[in-house]
């Protein structure tokens, strides 16, 4: 690890409010699950482990079973994920590889995610494609290393 972001009076003030945008996030009426494979496929795109490490945990310990989180990188060829579930992979693979693809999201993948969401699920999930990027920037600038985190451990974060 080159630093400690959390441990730097500057990064923890950060820290929180960043955890306060997640809870928003968390309050939507976007589906756990959806936002779970979400955060795991940006971050396998981006290479974080510190961030897999995280959700995948947090994804196991709300009961999501095993072998989707095994497939989320190939999951055009997996036939276990919903409609919903692809439109939200293509949505934050398309929003994750912005400069890929010169204009962000396309017509057709917006068109899949206004079939399986509402407006208010669609801000939701524009918001956690642009939060769990930032997190995988900040992790891997720092060199944040994967393996320790628990679930739940960021919770205490809100309530300081």
């Amino acid at each position: 690890m080159r630093i400690n972001l959390m441990g730097t009076q500057l990064g923890g003030k950060f820290g929180k409010r960043f955890a306060g945008l997640a809870m928003v996030i968390e309050q939507s009426t976007l589906p756990g699950t959806i936002k779970e494979l979400v955060n795991i496929r940006a971050s396998q795109i981006n290479g974080c482990g510190f961030c897999l490490d995280m959700h995948t945990k947090d994804a196991t310990a709300a009961g999501e079973d095993i072998q989707r989180l095994h497939l989320v990188a190939a999951w055009r060829e997996a036939t276990i994920y919903t409609p919903a579930e692809r439109a939200a992979l293509a949505f934050t693979e398309e929003g994750t590889r912005l400069a890929d693809l010169h204009k962000g999201v396309s017509d057709a993948t917006w068109a899949e995610v206004s079939e399986h969401f509402d407006d208010e699920q669609i801000s939701a999930l524009i918001i956690l494609v642009a939060l769990i990027n930032a997190a995988n920037r900040m992790n891997v600038i720092a060199q944040t290393p994967a393996g320790s985190y628990q679930p739940g451990m960021f919770e205490a974060l809100l309530n300081n």
